[in-house]
Order: C-alpha cells, then sequence, then structure tokens
C-alpha cells in the first residue's frame, strides 16, 4: 500500500559528496566534473524508470544538460566544505503506475521548486518492483532574474552608534555611515588585552590597532530566499505539499488510500507505537492499551484452562452414562456442548495463526531486506576506508592513480547514500526507528515459536474434538433400543441449559475477546457433524406434544366402574 516517506538531505562537500556525483548516480549517466576532474560513470546501474531536468524562467537554456548544471553549481563554491545542492527521495504509491509516478512529481517540482526559483534534477528508480522512489535534486542557491546565481549569504558588519550595536551589510554601510554608524575594530587596550571599539573613540584614547578586519556577526546575513529555503517550516511545507500531491493522484485514479505527512499525535489518533518502536508489551498493558504479546499469553492460559474443564467434564461424563434416556440425553448434551467449545478454540486459533501469517509475510521480508542492506553498507564503509586511506598514503605525483581512487571513493559515497535512503524507507515502512529493529527481530522469532505453540494447540483440540465424537457414537449405538423420539424430546429439554452454560463458560475465559459469531458458526459445524441440520426439531416437539395429548385423552374415555347404591343392596 502506499506510504508517506520523504527525505531531505544535502548534498556537501564537508562530507565527501558532489552534486556531479549524485546528479550522475540518480540519473544512471556519466558526469564529468570539472571541478575535481573526476569522471561519474554509472551508466551500468539498473533500475532508472525516467529522468528529467526542470528549470525556472530566468536560468540559462543550457542548463536542460544536467552535466552543464551540475558543474555551473560546482563551480560557483568555493569552499572545501559548501553545501552543493538539496535531494529530496520521495516514496511513490505502488498503486499508481509509470505515467502517473511522472505526473505526480513533475506537478509537485513545477508547484513547489521551480515556482519558487530553483533548478530540479529528477530521477525515478524501481529496481524490485516494490520500492518505487524519487530522487529530487535542488540547487540552493537563487537566480536573479540575468540568470546568474545570488549570495547565499553576506558579510554583516556589527557597528555602533551612541551605545547601540546593530549589523550592516556592505551596501547598507553606506547609508548608514552618513548616519553616524561606525564600524568596530580591535584594539589593543594593553599589551595582551584585545577590545573591539569605533575608531573615533580609539582614536581619542590613542590606542593602536591589532587588526584590520572589523567586528561583524559569525555567520554573516543570509540571503531571505535561501533563509526560507533552510528553514524548518518550509520543509513542513513541502513535506504537506508531497502528501496533497500524491492524494490527489490517487484520487484521480479512483484509489481510496491515502498518505498523510502528520504524526499520530498531530492527528489526533489515540494509536500507540508499537512493539516495534521499542515499547514494552507490559507498559502498553499498564495504559490500557492491548499487547500482542501478552494478548498471546492470554490466549496460552486460555487454551489450558479450557482444555482442563473439558478433560474434567469427559471424566465426569464416563462415569454418569447409563442406558437411561434422561443419563443418555443428558451424555450426549454434554458432549455436544464440549464438540462446541473445542470447536470455537479451533476456529479461535485459526484466527490467532492468520494474524501471526499475516504479520510475518509482511514484515519479515522487510526485515530481510534491512539486514541485507546493513550487511552491504557495512562492507562498503570498509571499502571506502580502505580507498581513502590509501588515497592519503599515496604521493601527490602519482596522478592516475589518485584519480582512480577519488572517483571510487565517490561512486562508493553515492552508493552509501542511496543504500541509506532505501533504508530509511524501510524503517519508514515498518514503523520504527533503527533502535527499533532489534524489537522487530525478537517478535518475528516469538512469532515463529508462537506459530508452533498454535499448531500443537490445534492439533490437541481436533483430538479431543474426535474422541468426543466418538464417545458420540458410541452413545448413539447404546440408545438404539430406546425411542427416538423421547429421547430426541429430553436432548431438547436440556440443550438451552447446555448452550448456555457453553456461552457463559466461553465469556468468562475469554473476556472481551468473545466473539458470538464464532459461537455460532461453531454450533453449526456440530449440528453439521451430528447430522442435527436436516432434523425438524420444532415438528418433533409438536409430534410429542400430540402423542402426550392423544395419551390422556384415551385415559379420560375409559368407561367407568359404577359404584353401588345402599338401594341396590336393599333390592
Amino acid at each position: 500500500m502506499a506510504i508517506y516517506h520523504l527525505e531531505a538531505k544535502v548534498v556537501s562537500r564537508g562530507v565527501g559528496r558532489s552534486a556531479c556525483a549524485a546528479a550522475a548516480y540518480m540519473s544512471c549517466s556519466a558526469i564529468y566534473n570539472d571541478y575535481d576532474c573526476i569522471q561519474h560513470d554509472y551508466t551500468r546501474k539498473q533500475g532508472l524508470v525516467w529522468q528529467q531536468v526542470f528549470l525556472p524562467e530566468y536560468a540559462p537554456a543550457e542548463w536542460q544538460d544536467r552535466a552543464v548544471l551540475w558543474n555551473a553549481v560546482e563551480e560557483t563554491e568555493k569552499t572545501k566544505d559548501s553545501r552543493l545542492a538539496r535531494e529530496f527521495v520521495v516514496a511513490l504509491p505502488i498503486e499508481l503506475g509509470k505515467d502517473e509516478w511522472q505526473s505526480l512529481i513533475s506537478d509537485f517540482i513545477r508547484e513547489q521548486f521551480v515556482s519558487d526559483g530553483m533548478c530540479a534534477d529528477c530521477a525515478i528508480h524501481n529496481t524490485d518492483g516494490h520500492n518505487p522512489h524519487a530522487h529530487i535534486l535542488l540547487t540552493v542557491r537563487p537566480l536573479d532574474e540575468h540568470g546568474k546565481w545570488q549570495y547565499k549569504t553576506e558579510k554583516e558588519y556589527l557597528c555602533v552608534r551612541d551605545g547601540e550595536e546593530r549589523g550592516f551589510t556592505a551596501s547598507e554601510f553606506k547609508a548608514a555611515q552618513a548616519d553616524g554608524w561606525e564600524k568596530q575594530y580591535p584594539y589593543y587596550v594593553d599589551k595582551k588585552k584585545k577590545e573591539y571599539l569605533p575608531p573615533s573613540e580609539a582614536e581619542a584614547r590613542g590606542l593602536e590597532r591589532a587588526d584590520k578586519h572589523p567586528k561583524s556577526t559569525k555567520f554573516g546575513r543570509q540571503n531571505p530566499i535561501t533563509e526560507r529555503w533552510n528553514s524548518d517550516e518550509q520543509l513542513v511545507l513541502w513535506r504537506s505539499a508531497w502528501a496533497d500531491t500524491v492524494n490527489r493522484a490517487l484520487g484521480r485514479s479512483g484509489i481510496e488510500e491515502r498518505i498523510d505527512h502528520r504524526s499520530h499525535a498531530e492527528r489526533g489518533l489515540n494509536e500507540q507505537p508499537t512493539v516495534h518502536e521499542g515499547v514494552e508489551a507490559r507498559a502498553m498493558e499498564r495504559k490500557g492499551f492491548v499487547s500482542d504479546r501478552c494478548e498471546l499469553n492470554r490466549q496460552i492460559k486460555a487454551d489450558n484452562a479450557l482444555l482442563r474443564e473439558l478433560k474434567a467434564t469427559v471424566k465426569k461424563l464416563l462415569q454418569t452414562v447409563k442406558n437411561t434416556i434422561p443419563a443418555i440425553a443428558e451424555a450426549m448434551e454434554r458432549l455436544r456442548m464440549n464438540m462446541t467449545m473445542l470447536r470455537y478454540r479451533i476456529l479461535g486459533i485459526g484466527k490467532g495463526r492468520k494474524q501471526l501469517t499475516d504479520y510475518m509475510e509482511v514484515v519479515k521480508p522487510e526485515y530481510e531486506r534491512y539486514t541485507g542492506i546493513i550487511k552491504s553498507m557495512k562492507e562498503k564503509k570498509r571499502e571506502r576506508k580502505s580507498l581513502v586511506a590509501e588515497k592519503k598514503e599515496t604521493p601527490i605525483y602519482q596522478v592516475q592513480k589518485l584519480y582512480t581512487l577519488s572517483k571510487k571513493i565517490t561512486e562508493l559515497t553515492e552508493e552509501l547514500e542511496e543504500l541509506r535512503s532505501e533504508k530509511e524507507m524501510l524503517l519508514n515502512t515498518m514503523q520504527c526507528d533503527e533502535s527499533g529493529i532489534s524489537g522487530i527481530k525478537k517478535d518475528l522469532s516469538k512469532a515463529e515459536v508462537n506459530l508452533k505453540k498454535l499448531d500443537d494447540a490445534e492439533q490437541r483440540y481436533k483430538a479431543e474434538l474426535e474422541n468426543a465424537y466418538r464417545e458420540y457414537a458410541e452413545l448413539q449405538e447404546s440408545a438404539k433400543g430406546l425411542d427416538s423420539n423421547e429421547l430426541l424430546a429430553a436432548r431438547l429439554e436440556l440443550r438451552q441449559s447446555f448452550d448456555a452454560h457453553a456461552a457463559s463458560t466461553i465469556q468468562q475465559i475469554f473476556g472481551s475477546n468473545y466473539d458470538w459469531l464464532t459461537l455460532r458458526d461453531s454450533r453449526q459445524y456440530v449440528s453439521d457433524l451430528l447430522h442435527e441440520s436436516d432434523l425438524d426439531l420444532s415438528s418433533v416437539q409438536k409430534k410429542l406434544r400430540q402423542t402426550q395429548r392423544e395419551s390422556r385423552n384415551q385415559d379420560q374415555e375409559q368407561p367407568r366402574q359404577r359404584k353401588p347404591k345402599d338401594r341396590d343392596y336393599e333390592r
């Protein structure tokens, strides 16, 4: 089913990434990076479904070639830890097809990024058919109306006037200087101590300037557009916009499934985190929520209690059965009641097995994929670490070897980023974080053990049901010499009380988990098993009542013997 996943990352030189490498990797193409002279070739990579570059109005037309676009970005950023691009990884709904994916991702990019002045490079991946997702690579510098890069941050000087301090950029300072604002420079107050002062005050005190650099803010003043793009509030808006875009696409295709970017708390839902997210089962129970593990323990205890009661009933039954209609009727109805309760437990076990099986079918493949990704990431990290160490030890004159090592390191870095994105999507699918993986592993192991316990319990109950049916057949054989209608009438008089006792016993054992529909199905199964479904019980009762009336009428119609009177004797 469709899931919500939007992961935001930054492509930065500070962590060994490059915009050209990221673009080549996601588009499965080859791009030469002019900044570090490395050819990034990912043409053999599989899984590319679609790719396209989106440009705003003022961007140069030649930037439709992603190699030109991202080399322009690399050229503009000068420092060794520059932020080169912003990357989004979004999960695509599996209910839609390739054309719908292209449409919804294009709408999202044009509405949210291109319209705001960003250049966007997008690629859709679907390697295994179960994890369709898109990479969106965005520029982090805004463009002016001439298609030139604007600044990300600008130097901001801290100036003073009449004891008040305020920040001004270089363009703002000219006007501020006319209003009496002065920059502050470091001056030696004594041989070791420095202090920032305006030149007018320092000259009046005869102090020597220690440095030519004026006082400024630590990070400068961000471009307002860049500042907005980097804000947490903007990220929330983008996350919400992605959910809306996907839901519109699902609605157009007639699919009822919807996604939501908000947390359960924000949506006003009362669902608590599952054990997959590290919440202990007993802690959940104390809060009033049902834990799967505690529920399973209650089911096992209920199984044992019911089995003990049924065994005691059978033992008592064997001691009390006699060849009389009331005794045989009671014995047969008690066996029928026992078979009903046994069938109820078998049906309940079937439901429990289905829940565990469904859970394992969903979670186990995802967990195995996650462990495979972690293993692959560890191997690639070791390989990358080895190559980095080898590069450090390689002499600078071995240019070709350094080039080869740098290229391999960059490729491994991009592969690790792809694996991290896939790992995050899997965690999102499993609704947990990395700390909850151990809980999933434990749950899967316990689910396998519990499935075995359910299978064993089902075999026991089936054996008990067969034994009860065999005893019922023996009672039927011993009752062949009795009046069948009279025996059936005696059984019907007892049936209501036995049915009530069965319902009461099951309710007492299972509490809130009692299901009257399952009890009804169990009674119907036993009736079919005992061939009672074809009997018209109401007609049997009617016939018995008619026979009883006829017997009474015959007694009343017999001639009475006349009592002699006194005058008869006198005669």
